[in-house]
């Protein structure tokens, strides 16, 4: 038993540095002791992994993601998840939508209940309509949260950040598309799409990614040029309305790792 727990120490104490190294690439900029040390935390305590998006930090604080939290449940070998819509709180006509969630950590397990709402109001409007969705996953996530006692929010559940600074009109404007001779693309879409990748601190694998799965192509090299000008487009646009909503839908493109490295 000493055996094994030493062997944990050590594990948790890797994932611990390897977050670490993963998180000072990706915001080093915004990190600071109390982070680095809430971080460490978190990888000892909970054993999650910035890498395979179990992490985000926004606004200069951590939010565990949905993935994250299945995995976390998988790893304890997490019984059952139960959900069905509150009714009495729901009325489709207005897109409002409650959900009721219940994880039972073991098949003894009398079960950890968690809420979640979703309407225009609390969503991002470029979701608008994926209301019944997001209530589902905000439900989940609030129970998964209260049965393996995770104290962070999940980002599924801050929703649209309602106080975020107005982008103004300058901001928006992307370069215009060309037809025919296709002046405008090539390097400057590439330099456009790296300039919005380090602007808003994106994971450039991740928007690769999302980018294959909006153009509907195999690969990248795959898309036309108006499949990617049209990505970029909406990419740069999503940035500067919704950030976090944006890192949402890029979160869903993380691919777990081993878990035996978690």
């Amino acid at each position: 038993m000493h055996c094994q727990t030493d062997l944990q120490s050590k594990k948790n104490a890797k994932l611990a540095r390897r977050n670490l190294r993963m998180a000072h690439a990706k915001w080093g900029n915004d990190l600071g002791p109390a982070l680095e040390g809430a971080l460490r935390t978190y990888s000892d305590e909970l054993r999650v992994s910035v890498e395979s998006g179990d992490l985000l930090l926004i606004e200069r604080r951590w939010y565990v993601t949905h993935s994250g939290l299945l995995r976390l449940a998988r790893r304890n070998r997490c019984s059952g998840i139960h959900v069905q819509p509150a009714n009495q709180f729901c009325d489709p006509a207005g897109s409002r939508w409650a959900f009721e969630a219940t994880v039972y950590k073991s098949s003894k397990c009398k079960g950890f209940v968690g809420y979640g709402d979703a309407d225009p109001s609390n969503v991002s409007p470029l979701i608008r309509g994926a209301e019944m969705r997001v209530a589902e996953t905000r439900a989940v996530n609030r129970a998964l949260r209260k049965a393996y006692g995770i104290g962070i929010c999940s980002v599924e559940e801050i929703g649209s950040f309602a106080g975020q600074p107005a982008s103004g009109p300058e901001s928006k404007k992307l370069p215009q598309r060309t037809n025919g001779n296709g002046n405008g693309s090539g390097p400057k879409v590439r330099d456009r799409l790296c300039q919005i990748i380090r602007q808003h601190k994106l994971d450039p694998e991740l928007v690769k990614a999302y980018a294959v799965d909006f153009c509907g192509t195999k690969t990248l090299r795959e898309a036309s040029r108006d499949q990617v000008e049209n990505f970029v487009q909406q990419l740069a646009d999503w940035a500067e309305k919704d950030r976090n909503a944006l890192l949402c839908q890029l979160n869903s493109y993380a691919h777990p790792k081993q878990e035996g490295a978690a």
